[in-house]
């Protein structure tokens, strides 16, 4: 097969319970999750998040809702390696998550771009930075350039395009290492809305064509329920799972259905769920 990503080879209050899939199609889980942190000056803990468990599909596209500081990044943190639970473990592909694991690719919202690198050099850094040869690299960052719209833009530097051309960049550095599992935190948090609208295509395109599985942590209600196939809603802190709705949707979606009456029935159900938690926090706010 000649494309870079291969479809077949990829296969992402009250604490609700997931349905489990079906055996053999658990691609990445967490389990009995939680995480404590110290405060600052002291030997005293909060309760950040969990007890979690989250079971992801092969293949699906979930999303994680929920109040400011309910702990959803701290969930992707653990889930990527890139934290560890103070009890409880991540799973992916059937092995514990110690480190970043090969497969998974994290892109946050955070211009993560070296601002002296062209957009081509930018997407190629981690190639060559784990020791791809030259046709490997080249081959790998032209199929992406072109798949992300950045053709026109490859000799550019980070300062000459725009905010939602940057993270297309991001995006783009991470697909060339062909991650299995995709975390996205807030990847379009800094942009307008219908440059938002614009990437969500973008990124279900990509969904569709990798068929790898996308967690993506978001704000957003309306972008949780255009993209996902499920949609996580997290409590105030520390963080549960209150509810897992199913969007219902064709694999083969765009930001049309966001004019569809089922599109404004999910947006409901989620504001509905969280509007709760958010007036437990706004309430424990006051009460301080």
């Amino acid at each position: 097969m000649n494309m870079v990503f291969k479809k077949a080879a990829y296969g992402f209050g009250t604490a609700a319970k997931a349905e489990v899939p079906a055996l053999g199609n658990v691609h990445a889980c967490l389990k009995e999750v939680t995480q404590y942190f110290n405060k600052a000056g002291g030997k005293e803990k909060f309760h950040a998040l969990g007890p979690i468990d989250l079971t992801l599909n092969k293949g699906e596209f979930f999303s994680v809702v929920g109040p400011s500081g309910c702990g959803k990044s701290t969930l992707l943190d653990v889930l990527a390696g890139l934290a560890e639970p103070t009890s409880g473990s991540a799973v992916f592909e059937g092995r514990p998550v110690k480190g970043v694991p090969d497969g998974v690719g994290v892109v946050f919202q955070e211009d993560a771009s070296f601002p002296w690198l062209t957009v081509r050099d930018n997407i190629a850094f981690g190639l060559r930075w784990s020791g791809f040869d030259g046709p490997e690299v080249q081959r790998r960052v032209d199929y992406a350039i072109g798949f992300m719209g950045l053709k026109d833009f490859a000799k550019a530097y980070p300062s000459q395009l725009s905010g939602g051309m940057r993270q297309r960049v991001c995006i783009a550095r991470t697909l060339v290492t062909q991650p299995r599992m995709i975390l996205l935190d807030e990847p379009f948090g800094a942009l307008d809305q219908q440059t938002r609208l614009l990437m969500g295509d973008e990124l279900l395109r990509l969904w569709r064509e990798t068929s790898a599985t996308v967690l993506l942590i978001t704000h957003a209600l309306d972008e949780a329920a255009m993209l996902s196939d499920r949609v996580g809603v997290m409590s105030a802190r520390p963080g549960l799972f209150i509810d897992f709705v199913e969007t219902g949707w064709e694999r083969d979606r765009d930001s049309r259905v966001v004019s569809t009456p089922r599109f404004g029935e999910i947006n409901a159900r989620l504001w509905e769920k969280l509007r709760v938690e958010s007036m437990k926090l706004m309430g424990a706010a006051h009460a301080h």
